[in-house]
C-alpha cells in the first residue's frame, strides 16, 4: 500500500502531543500501512515501541547537528516495503481523504510526485481515535477555523522508490529542501500532481520553540543560507503553484496556469523590491520629517485619531512571527 517516513523533534510538551496525534493518524490509515521514524531524538524510541512503528535513529547530520535530507530519503527508499512513499512532517494529521487521492493518483500514472497544500488548526490535546467520526470533525474544524496556506507551504511529498537518488546535503527544519524536491521532479519531467482540492491536510499549530531564534532562524541563519546556496546549484526550485496536473472530485485535470508560476513568482519578487525601496527611500523619511507636526497632533505611533480605526483584517498565526 503506502510507506510513510518522517523525522520529529523531541516528544516533550506540545510538540509531544501533536506527533503523537500525527503518527496515530497515518497508523489508521491503512491496516497495511508502513510508517518509518528517523532519528534518535527524545523520546522516539519510546513512541515507536508503543505505536508499533519502525524506528531508525541513526541519521547523517550536518555539522552543526541537523538531520539531513538526504540521509532520510535514501534510506527510507532502500528499507520501505512499499514502492509507494510519503514523506510528511511530523505534525500534519492525515485522514481517509488522503488513501484514496494517492490511490487514484497510483492508477493514473505508475510515476509522479504528488503533494497540496496543508491546513493550519489549532490542536491543543490529544486526539480520540476511538471516536468513529474523528476524521470528520477533524476535517471539519480544519475547513471552518483553520487556515489554508499558501502553494510554497508543502509538508508530504508522495512519490515512487527510486525517484530521489541523487539529493544534495540539504538539511530537515530550514528553508529550501522541499522546493528542491518539487523542482527535481519538475526538472526529470516527472508529473507533479496539486492534490489540495481533495486533500485536507491537517498542520497542528505550533511555535518554533525548537530554534533558538524561532522562525526567524528557521528562515535566515546560516544552515537556511546553505539550503538555499544548494538548491540553487542542482535545480530550479518550485512550489506547488508548478503542478502541471490538479486532483478534483471528478478526476485528474490539466492545471492550465502553472505555465505562469515563474512569471508570478518574479511579480511577487518585484513588489516586495519596490515596497522595500518605498520604505527605506519614501515612507521613513516622510515619517521623519513630519514627526513634530505628528506629535503635535497626538499622532504618535501606534494611534489612530477615534474614527480613522480600520476594520481588522484576519491574520494568520504566522503574521505576527
Amino acid at each position: 500500500m503506502l510507506t510513510l517516513f518522517t523525522t520529529p523533534k523531541a516528544f516533550r510538551g506540545h510538540i509531544n502531543v501533536i506527533q503523537r496525534n500525527a503518527l496515530r493518524s497515518w497508523k489508521l490509515l491503512d491496516p497495511d500501512a508502513e510508517v518509518i521514524v528517523f532519528g534518535g531524538d527524545e523520546g522516539a524510541a519510546d513512541v515507536c515501541h508503543e505505536l508499533g512503528l519502525r524506528h531508525e535513529a541513526e541519521v547523517a547530520r550536518s555539522a552543526s547537528g541537523t538531520k539531513r535530507v538526504d540521509s532520510i530519503f535514501g534510506r527510507a527508499q532502500e528499507i520501505a516495503r512499499h514502492t509507494t512513499l510519503c514523506y510528511v512532517n511530523c505534525d500534519i494529521i492525515l485522514t481517509k481523504d488522503f488513501v484514496e487521492a494517492v490511490r487514484r493518483v497510483r492508477v493514473w500514472r505508475e510515476n509522479f510526485l504528488m503533494v497540496g497544500c496543508r491546513w493550519d488548526t489549532e490542536v491543543t490535546t490529544p486526539i480520540d481515535f476511538a471516536r468513529f467520526d474523528w476524521g470528520e470533525e477533524l476535517v471539519r474544524l480544519a475547513r471552518t477555523e483553520g487556515y489554508r496556506r499558501f502553494y510554497y507551504n508543502i509538508d508530504y511529498f508522495v512519490f515512487r522508490r527510486g525517484m530521489y537518488a541523487e539529493i544534495p546535503q540539504l538539511v530537515i527544519g530550514r528553508v529550501g529542501w522541499d522546493h528542491w524536491l518539487v523542482g527535481r521532479a519538475h526538472a526529470d519531467r516527472v508529473p507533479i500532481v496539486d492534490a489540495t482540492d481533495t486533500v485536507c491536510a491537517v498542520h497542528q499549530n505550533h511555535d518554533y520553540g525548537y530554534h533558538p531564534k524561532g522562525m526567524t532562524g528557521v528562515w535566515y541563519d546560516t544552515e537556511a543560507k546553505r539550503n538555499l546556496e544548494l538548491t540553487r546549484r542542482s535545480v530550479r526550485p518550485r512550489t506547488i503553484e508548478d503542478a502541471e496536473f490538479r486532483l478534483t472530485a471528478t478526476g485528474i485535470e490539466r492545471n492550465r496556469m502553472h505555465r505562469l508560476a515563474p512569471t508570478k513568482r518574479a511579480v511577487r519578487e518585484g513588489i516586495r523590491l519596490s515596497r522595500a525601496w518605498m520604505q527605506t527611500h519614501v515612507w521613513h523619511p516622510l515619517l521623519n520629517a513630519t514627526r513634530p507636526v505628528r506629535h503635535a497632533l497626538g499622532l504618535r505611533k501606534g494611534a489612530k485619531p477615534e474614527g480613522l480605526q480600520g476594520s481588522k483584517r484576519r491574520r494568520h498565526w504566522l503574521d505576527a512571527r
